[in-house]
């Protein structure tokens, strides 16, 4: 059974400063912000929402079939998922735009800041689902706006369970919409912050939401995560790392492991378990796709 990943591909250039963002930016000049940052550790990465889940869930075993658009400076990205025997067959390209582009600065307390151009990812929806034998499951993670309602609706109409993924993408869409991909899923996950701007535009608790889905999961960084299934909450401890070296990706890592255990049936409790542990291992590593596999997944 393979898994389709909606989502971005982007290259990130990551960065870190070796200081506190807080003590470079005054809250009273806010008005006249004018700040530079050294960072003398720089790097470009293979990444994007789609890129990172494919690469965690493939770690895992699993079958990741990733939909999304790279740019005219996309050939790389495709070699990239080939030498990691994904499939590519709904990674299409547009010869006028550039791959989707991530410019991450970190600081020395895991505070970021970044800055995101889109580029052929606003063209995501060009890609079109239909039911296919393999596709069984599938995840809607932030892209391009029109690429996440169609969709979503494609996916519905196509009787294929998702999980409804919006991330950073959450804030392009109204309460009404929110409630449309809420009522299409079978699965949310969300972090705590994105959790909280879910219940306050749409109007429904946390509660309310996971009795019109299968599951609702609520990530919490450090603290683990939250599974609502039918109104009642389960909190799931937090899987320690070696080391925090980089954040970014942890979400995404923890997400292909959401999808490994979603594919054989897992209760979502276990799901989560293994998603915190992915997590713990991803961020003791610099990258969202170096880090490798050091356990049997079952």
């Amino acid at each position: 059974m393979a898994a389709l990943i909606c989502g971005s591909l982007a290259f990130d250039t990551i960065m870190t400063f070796e200081g506190r963002f807080a003590e470079q930016i005054l809250p009273d000049q806010l008005h006249i912000l004018n700040v530079s940052f050294l960072v003398p550790s720089l790097r470009r990465d293979f990444g994007g929402c789609a890129g990172n889940i494919a690469y965690s869930l493939k770690l895992l075993g699993g079958d990741p079939v990733p939909m999304a658009m790279l740019g005219s400076d996309g050939a790389s990205y495709l070699e990239r998922l080939g030498s990691l025997a994904i499939d590519t067959r709904h990674v299409g390209q547009v010869d006028d735009l550039y791959t989707a582009q991530a410019m991450i600065m970190t600081d020395r307390d895991n505070n970021q800041i970044t800055a995101f151009h889109p580029g052929a990812m606003m063209q995501a929806h060009r890609t079109r689902i239909v039911a296919e034998p393999d596709l069984r499951l599938a995840i809607i993670a932030p892209d391009g706006r029109d690429a996440m309602l169609q969709h979503a609706s494609q996916l519905a109409g196509a009787g294929i369970p998702f999980v409804f993924d919006p991330g950073q993408g959450l804030p392009m869409f109204n309460g009404q919409e929110l409630g449309q991909f809420i009522e299409q899923a079978t699965w949310i996950t969300v972090n705590d912050y994105e959790g909280r701007m879910l219940c306050e535009r749409t109007g429904w608790s946390l509660a309310e939401i996971s009795r019109k889905v299968e599951g609702l999961i609520v990530t919490l960084g450090a603290e683990g995560c939250d599974v609502w299934e039918n109104g009642e909450r389960t909190h799931v401890p937090v899987a320690a790392p070696a080391e925090v070296v980089d954040p970014t990706g942890c979400g995404d890592a923890w997400r292909g492991a959401l999808l490994f255990g979603l594919e054989r049936g897992w209760p979502l409790v276990r799901c989560a378990e293994l998603g915190n542990r992915m997590g713990a291992l991803k961020i003791a590593q610099r990258g969202p796709q170096n880090y490798v596999l050091d356990f049997r997944p079952e």
